[in-house]
């Protein structure tokens, strides 16, 4: 009987995933097809290809995303309470910078992302420099904490030194490390860090601890940042190459399969590689450690089974599916004498993939239980959709008219940066730590191509002017909860004032 139930459960679980997965990934593939009917047709190859990459990309997800939850955020749990409880910081401090570096080398859109650049940085060169950053800033995190040092001053530190150090990065390489900072906060890694910060949480019992331990998610996505542009300076190659990723030419139902399966072995090798070292981690950490029972060992080792299969999925669905359209539909759009049409399609991409990202379900819930219900789901949701959906549209229109990031990343920076110091901190922690959560899989899939491929059409720089549309998306949050945030304030202060007005008058009827 707990077998058939358990058995049961499992299925509606995997079914959820499956059905949030297809949520997110629908809308992209209608926008192409309707594309590819209109103004941008592609070849029946190219097309077969992106139909079966979606029903890979879907599946993936979907075991990818249960495999997170019943291993990776139980791994997570388990290795950042131990670490924590043994309350050594000498000990605590290297663990965690080992763990940001395993954690983030496995993450799916960072893989994607190095893809993109293979020709001209090592994939591992540029992920273990991506995950050094994380791991570095993970423990700087976790100090902060333990020293009581409120966020909004070290993010305002850092940002600075960013975007003073971007001055002296190669040009190529300023859009690249923002976009790796948004793609670092992943399925992998978020269970991990939100798992470390309620660890922390727990050791210290004042009233700000729960609020604190927001904001390592917000420091993990600098790290890279700044890591990247480190790279750049110190790395700076020549030449910029972009990994271009040809339409697909097959004649017959049995080529695109064949072309599948050649591909699955690299992915399969990759993956591994990938989850292997957070394996072994928490393996030798289950050994020394506090024991966990067998049934629990087995869903994990489940777990990881789903993580490790839907990964691949995930990847070969991907770059064999929806990278070649993207960059062949951005393309197509670029060479048309409107190639302006990109920017309206833009802001319906941005609007809908946002909509239906999964995380993007779960920040809602947490700003509406922080504000009591001051801040409806369904206004957070739509100001999301609406900013992302401008964002796109905004990355898009610089491509067109060759405009320098930095004009558009130094202003809304700036803002944000200003707000801090006039929200509530718990809205400033969770508006840097959604950083990521907007750019989701299909931002790093599909928009991006699509930027590289009408970045090439339209003759810019594809490194300096393609890539950075992961940041447009990423900094959308930043403003947008932050500024809900200073609604909230409003609506507190003007609500004590009326309950404060509301007392007195009762006082003077008593007098």
């Amino acid at each position: 009987m707990k077998k058939k139930f358990a058995l049961k459960m499992a299925r509606t679980a995997t079914a959820d995933k499956i059905k949030e997965a297809f949520s997110s990934v629908m809308p992209i593939t209608l926008i192409v097809l309707v594309l590819c009917v209109t103004v941008a047709p592609i070849e029946s190859g190219t097309f077969l290809a992106f139909i079966l990459g979606a029903v890979f990309t879907v599946t993936g997800i979907g075991l990818f995303t249960l495999g997170a939850d019943t291993a990776m955020t139980p791994i997570g749990e388990y290795v950042g309470t131990a670490v924590v409880k043994t309350k050594k910081i000498w000990l605590i401090v290297p663990v965690l910078f080992v763990v940001g570096v395993l954690i983030t080398v496995a993450e799916p859109d960072l893989q994607v992302l190095a893809g993109q650049l293979s020709e001209t940085v090592n994939n591992m060169v540029l992920l273990f420099t991506v995950g050094i950053g994380v791991g570095i800033f993970l423990a700087v995190a976790f100090l902060r904490i333990v020293l009581k040092i409120k966020l909004k001053y070290i993010l305002a530190v850092l940002y600075v030194a960013v975007f003073v150090l971007s001055f002296f990065v190669p040009e190529n390489f300023v859009p690249l490390a923002f976009d790796s900072g948004g793609v670092t906060t992943g399925p992998i890694s978020v269970p991990f860090i939100i798992a470390i910060g309620t660890g922390i949480a727990t050791l210290r019992n004042d009233k700000n601890a729960e609020d604190d331990s927001f904001g390592l998610t917000a420091l993990c996505s600098v790290g890279p940042i700044l890591a990247v542009m480190i790279l750049g300076i110190i790395y700076h190659p020549e030449n910029f190459i972009v990994s271009e990723s040809a339409a697909v030419e097959v004649s017959d139902s049995r080529e695109l399969f064949a072309l599948f399966l050649s591909e699955a072995p690299k992915y399969l090798k990759e993956v591994a590689i990938g989850l292997l070292p957070i394996i072994c981690f928490y393996l030798i950490f289950r050994f020394f450690g506090e024991k966990t029972d067998r049934r629990g060992l087995i869903k994990v080792a489940i777990g990881v089974a789903y993580t490790y299969a839907g990964l691949v999925l995930f990847l070969l669905g991907v770059n064999v599916g929806f990278l070649p359209v993207g960059h062949y539909l951005g393309g197509i759009i670029g060479a048309l004498p409107y190639n302006w049409i990109i920017v309206p399609i833009g802001f319906i991409i941005g609007f809908f993939v946002v909509a239906a990202e999964p995380a993007v379900h779960v920040l809602k819930k947490q700003v509406y239980e922080i504000t009591s219900g001051a801040i409806p789901q369904r206004a957070l949701s739509l100001s999301l959709m609406i900013g992302v959906g401008t964002s796109v549209a905004l990355a898009f229109t610089r491509i067109l008219l060759h405009i320098p990031i930095m004009y558009f990343l130094i202003p809304v920076y700036a803002v944000a940066l200003i707000l801090m110091f006039f929200v509530p901190d718990v809205f400033t922690a969770i508006a840097f730590d959604s950083g990521g959560v907007a750019s989701g899989a299909m931002t790093t899939s599909f928009v991006l191509p699509l930027a590289l491929g009408l970045c090439n059409a339209v003759g810019g720089n594809i490194a300096a002017e393609g890539f950075g549309i992961v940041a447009f998306v990423a900094m959308t949050p930043l403003l947008t909860i932050q500024i809900l945030g200073l609604v909230y304030k409003i609506k507190s202060r003007k609500k004590a004032k009326e309950t404060s007005s509301e007392d007195q008058e009762k006082e003077d009827i008593i007098d």
